[in-house]
């Protein structure tokens, strides 16, 4: 077994189980290697099992050397041949990502198997997503050419922008020029929101036309063998405003004390907090609405979470996103993230493109 799934073994036994049914796609990439969209893990301590259908079986076999890869159609069957070789009693599953209607499913097929009586589906929560908060080199690696992607094409674009364009030019220039710079594909759906449209921090980039002196939130991430880069700056076509101005160095300075400060072993709230206190003291407090931030991988959004009363522990490893913003109805919003790598004496920005 690899380390990954030695480290999940460790952790199913200090939680009582003896095997585990992975679904999630982030974690069943993470454990198996496997990119493929369908199919489930089964691990115990002596088995790495990877059923997927005919679409996927070769790729599967060449992805995951480390997991016996069965074929699966439609149903359970292939899940309750494999309990009966195993002898395990208690088999955890992710709750939060297997439907209730597949739940349902497999106690049927569970309860119609004599052999399985004395097996119990015990639902499980962050088990795997766990696993994955500290990031290793493999890892940092990939990451780190997700954000050069973002970064890059940031820098690159911001300059051409003219009065008149769209949000939603400005957004495809920015997907094109991540695609050039290396990218995958992109994380989620690029945000670009001028003007008003920038008081709503996830706007969708739409036809309206952007002039000149306007705040222009620009929110987007590339993805590079599977992990993801979250970036967002805002910019002006023009002349900024004393009101731009003023805004955005809140906003900058309550994003750079949080890089600044951060440490190993504060909770995600206490991490909020410093960013939220210096907006706050600057009369903005009811204008900042979401966490600071996030963590970044396999997923854009993943633990931990950065954010008024969130308990993650910010251990050293862990990459997530500084993102402060403010938003005034009316007029629109300033919002700076960056990707930040938690080391043993602090933060570490991994984005570079201009501010």
């Amino acid at each position: 077994m690899n380390n990954r799934l030695l480290r999940l073994v460790e952790a199913l036994g200090q939680s009582a189980l003896e095997g585990m049914l992975v679904s999630t796609p982030e974690n069943r990439r993470y454990l198996s290697g496997f990119t493929g969209s369908a199919g489930y893990l089964l691990i115990t301590k002596d088995r790495a099992i990877l059923a997927t259908d005919s679409r996927y079986t070769q790729q599967a076999t060449d992805q995951a050397p480390d997991f016996r890869v069965i074929p699966a159609q439609s149903g359970w069957d292939w899940l309750i041949e494999s309990l009966q070789k195993s002898g395990i009693s208690r088999l955890g599953f992710e709750s939060e990502h297997l439907t209730v209607a597949e739940h349902h499913r497999l106690l049927d097929s569970i309860k119609q198997e004599p052999s399985l009586t004395g097996i119990s589906l015990v639902a499980t929560s962050g088990i795997v997503d766990g696993l994955r908060v500290v990031k290793d080199p493999e890892e940092l690696t990939l990451l780190q050419r997700a954000i050069d992607a973002s970064d890059s094409a940031m820098d690159a674009v911001c300059p051409t922008l003219r009065e008149g364009m769209t949000e939603r030019e400005v957004a495809w220039r920015m997907e094109q020029a991540m695609r050039d710079f290396g990218a995958d594909s992109v994380s989620f759906n690029t945000i670009v929101a001028s003007g008003p449209n920038g008081a709503m921090p996830h706007h969708r980039p739409t036809d309206r036309a952007i002039g000149p002196g306007e705040p222009i939130v620009i929110d987007m991430g590339a993805k590079i063998g599977g992990y993801c880069s979250d970036i967002t700056r805002t910019v002006v076509i023009g002349e900024a405003d004393e009101t731009f101005r003023k805004v955005y160095d809140i906003v900058l300075g309550a994003q750079l004390t949080a890089i600044s400060i951060v440490r190993p072993d504060l909770t995600g709230g206490e991490g909020d907090s410093l960013a939220r206190s210096v907006i706050q003291e600057a009369g903005y407090g009811d204008n900042f609405g979401h966490g600071l931030g996030h963590g970044v991988g396999l997923a854009v959004h993943e633990a931990p979470r950065v954010g008024p009363n969130s308990a993650d522990k910010l251990t050293a490893g862990t990459v997530f996103t500084v993102e402060p913003g403010i938003y005034i109805p009316g007029w629109g919003g300033v919002r700076i993230e960056d990707i930040v790598l938690l080391e043993d004496f602090g933060a570490r920005p991994l984005s570079k493109a201009r501010k």
